[in-house]
């Protein structure tokens, strides 16, 4: 079994919504195999709290205005480590880089065959690393600065 056309309209506007939002390492996995719950997975993380409910809150408001579609569930939105939006033909997951980091659910879904994504979300793989190197950077040179 595959993924459904459906499931996969939606994880295209939703990759993209997150691609929008400045989202980093966008993924997406056909879990329809394994999973009878759901199609496919989305993942997508950004550095700061914030930043993950924009991305969130992008992602609901596209899905909504553009394929009719509204989440049954929507779980983690106090805190924004980890916001899960649960659209019963996909599931989306966005974390926080370091939550991305400690749960890796890339090495659990990693059999699964990965999803086509638009250019933009594809462009975000590697980012998370990116703006990890560019901090560390930036706090040693500030510390640099203090001796």
């Amino acid at each position: 079994m595959t993924a459904t056309d459906r499931s996969l309209e939606l994880i295209t506007a939703a990759a993209q919504a997150a691609a929008d939002k400045l989202a980093h390492d966008i993924i997406a996995y056909d879990v329809s195999d394994v999973l009878s719950i759901t199609d496919a997975f989305l993942l997508a993380s950004a550095p700061n709290d914030r930043q993950v409910k924009s991305i969130v809150d992008e992602i609901e408001e596209r899905l909504q205005k553009e394929l009719g579609a509204k989440p049954v569930r929507r779980e983690g939105d106090r805190e924004a480590r980890w916001v899960l939006l649960d659209y019963v033909d996909i599931v989306v997951h966005v974390q926080h880089s370091e939550e991305r980091v400690f749960y890796a659910l890339e090495r659990l879904w990693k059999d699964c065959p990965e999803l086509e994504l638009p250019a933009d979300a594809k462009a975000t793989r590697g980012k998370a690393e990116e703006h990890a190197k560019l901090r560390a950077a930036e706090e040693a040179s500030d510390l640099g600065g203090e001796w």
